[in-house]
């Protein structure tokens, strides 16, 4: 099976030893981020710094002409990416004989939300959500397309990998988040999830749905949540607390948004991109679910992209749903966490990779070659040991 490790450009830019260390793990990619959120990330290797603070969503390489005197356009990274910090990382990798394929997480930004609220998601009490910009609106789907275009096509690239393409909601690690105090179950999730914005208000009466009554009813349905009672199951629950024709017209509305979407930030790069450039999603089989894995209909999904990324920590099940749909072109990622510390298992990354092959994996993505610790990185070269990876 094919492997390709995930970096940030701050592994490689300053460390001259990194690429053939990566390259020494035994895979033939490396997915390196070239759009990305905030974060703080360990650098457990490198010469220079352990701890390495973004501040801010940020584009890591210079932006393009496209967004001069445009009201919503990305952010320069700061001193933990400055200038084409992608473009160097590259270069790098791609001198150790790894093939390089962009990451490019998308509708997932704090600052925007903070700097333009008007483009997040609004809850049903009218909480803004300002990492989750709301796709629904024409102004944030057009910034969100021409991201994708400029982010993924990066020089050199064979490839890309875009993230948080649809609906981001309530699930999010927010700054110390403080939210798990109530159990909200995957109904609860989805009702908190669901926008109120002016345009989503709109899409909502496009499908016979007033608004302001349906926010009073996904209040009234969350009150047994806020007094401890999690609602069992998943859609079902849904239905139940909000009742199944407007549960399904909810859904309706945001599907095709999402839906939509995605077709057309995909044609975006395909039009930007040379002859036999891959482009994936990180993708969950269930359409209705919010994050940085966008929900998708795996049919649909699989005839516009090449392929999608699919989380398989604890479990390969949701390749299922992707290996029903899938033709001679389709790639099937297992997206396997390295991190022991990030409660993922480099120890049975040999039995996770193989039993994902089985359910119709036939490559692997390993979150994450940065952040790992030796001990996790020695056990994912003796797993790469055993797998085979055609060119």
């Amino acid at each position: 099976m094919r492997a390709s490790a995930f970096l940030y450009p701050w592994d490689v830019v300053g460390d001259p030893g990194a690429p053939a260390r990566v390259a020494g793990l035994g895979v033939r990619q490396v997915t390196l981020a070239s759009a990305y959120h905030s974060t703080r990330a360990l650098t457990p290797r490198h010469p220079r710094h352990r701890i390495v603070t973004a501040e801010h969503a940020a584009v890591l390489y210079e932006p393009g002409d496209r967004w001069q005197g445009r009201e919503l356009r990305p952010y320069a990274a700061g001193h933990w990416a400055p200038g084409d910090a992608y473009g160097e990382a590259a270069d790098a990798l791609a001198g150790a004989g790894l093939d390089v394929h962009t990451w490019v997480v998308l509708a997932h930004n704090s600052r925007m939300g903070a700097d333009h609220p008007d483009t997040s998601v609004v809850n049903a009490y009218g909480d803004r959500y300002p990492w989750a910009p709301c796709i629904a609106r024409p102004a944030t789907r057009a910034y969100l397309v021409d991201l994708a275009a400029e982010a993924a096509v990066r020089p050199g690239a064979r490839g890309t990998e875009l993230e948080s393409l649809g609906w981001y909601g309530l699930a999010h690690l927010h700054a110390h988040d403080k939210i798990a105090g109530v159990p909200l179950g995957e109904a609860g999730q989805y009702l908190m999830s669901l926008c109120f914005c002016a345009d989503c208000g709109a899409g909502y009466a496009a499908r016979g749905l007033a608004p302001d009554d349906l926010a009073a009813g996904v209040r009234r349905a969350l009150e047994p949540v806020w007094r401890g009672e999690e609602p069992a199951g998943g859609w079902e629950a849904v239905e139940k607390l909000l009742g199944a024709e407007t549960a399904a017209a909810t859904r309706a509305w945001r599907e095709e948004t999402a839906r939509t979407l995605q077709e057309e930030a995909i044609a975006a790069v395909r039009a930007a991109a040379p002859d036999g450039f891959r482009v994936l999603l990180h993708a969950d089989p269930v359409a209705y679910h919010c994050g940085a894995n966008a929900g998708v209909d795996p049919e649909h999904i699989l005839s516009v992209a090449d392929g999608v990324v699919v989380p398989c920590t604890g479990g390969a099940g949701a390749l299922k749903p992707f290996d029903a749909h899938r033709t001679a072109r389709t790639t099937l990622a297992a997206n396997l966490t390295v991190v022991s510390g990030m409660g993922g298992s480099p120890a049975t990354l040999a039995a996770d990779a193989a039993h994902a092959r089985t359910l119709g994996a036939d490559e692997l993505r390993l979150y994450h070659a940065g952040l790992a610790s030796d001990a996790d990185l020695a056990h994912v070269t003796k797993a790469l040991e055993h797998l085979e990876q055609p060119l």
